[in-house]
């Protein structure tokens, strides 16, 4: 446990109640803070909503620092758009804790995403995890040794008639055979770049 963080106990009705605190005295630039450019483009997006609402702009925002800081959410990172928003922490942790595109933990570059939902299923999506995990050397949910590759199975993406199909960044890769996830990995392996879900190009034109 931190200085930053103390948890209080208390006994109710037999029933633990956790209740978290948290000091915002020492929440400083210098851990983490966004670029001059993705800063102003942050402060752009909060001045969309009206004042007290700027809640509102949490979830684009959070696009931006995962976008930013490595491709996932730190508590650090969630504390400084909690500053940013002037909002308490616990709010963005259950926003950021909710959605599957926000990343808690660290992720390859190439965040592989394949669906496993019953239509996938039915045309294969269990061959092209198998084969995936063959090529790479991780199984599910793990990250290969270079921080290129992480493998991940997710639910329905909305790409029934396309099965199987994956999603890397923004990207949809379908009717997906053995042969077409070797050309995607040895074009991502070659591009050598992040993959994001939305970049801050599309908040300037949005």
């Amino acid at each position: 446990m931190t200085n930053r963080e103390f948890m209080l106990i208390s006994f109710t009705n037999d029933r633990f109640c956790f209740e978290y605190a948290y000091f915002y005295s020492h929440i400083q630039s210098s851990m983490v803070s966004f670029n001059d450019d993705t800063l102003a483009l942050a402060q752009r997006i909060i001045r969309r909503y009206p004042e007290g609402r700027q809640k509102s702009a949490l979830i684009p925002i959070l696009h931006l620092a995962q976008a930013e800081f490595g491709g996932w959410l730190s508590t650090e990172t969630m504390d400084y758009v909690a500053g940013l928003l002037q909002i308490k922490p616990i709010e963005v942790y259950e926003v950021a804790s909710f959605y599957s595109m926000f990343n808690l933990t660290p992720k390859g570059k190439c965040l592989i995403e394949v669906c496993r939902t019953v239509p996938c299923w039915l045309k294969g999506s269990e061959d092209i995890v198998a084969h995936l995990s063959k090529r790479l050397g991780i199984k599910e949910g793990e990250t290969t040794k270079d921080g290129m590759f992480t493998l991940k199975t997710v639910e329905c993406l909305g790409s029934c008639g396309t099965a199987p199909m994956l999603q890397c960044g923004h990207e949809y890769h379908e009717d997906l055979t053995p042969e077409k996830v070797d050309v995607l990995l040895e074009k991502w392996k070659n591009e050598d770049s992040r993959k994001v879900y939305v970049t801050n190009d599309f908040f300037r034109e949005n």
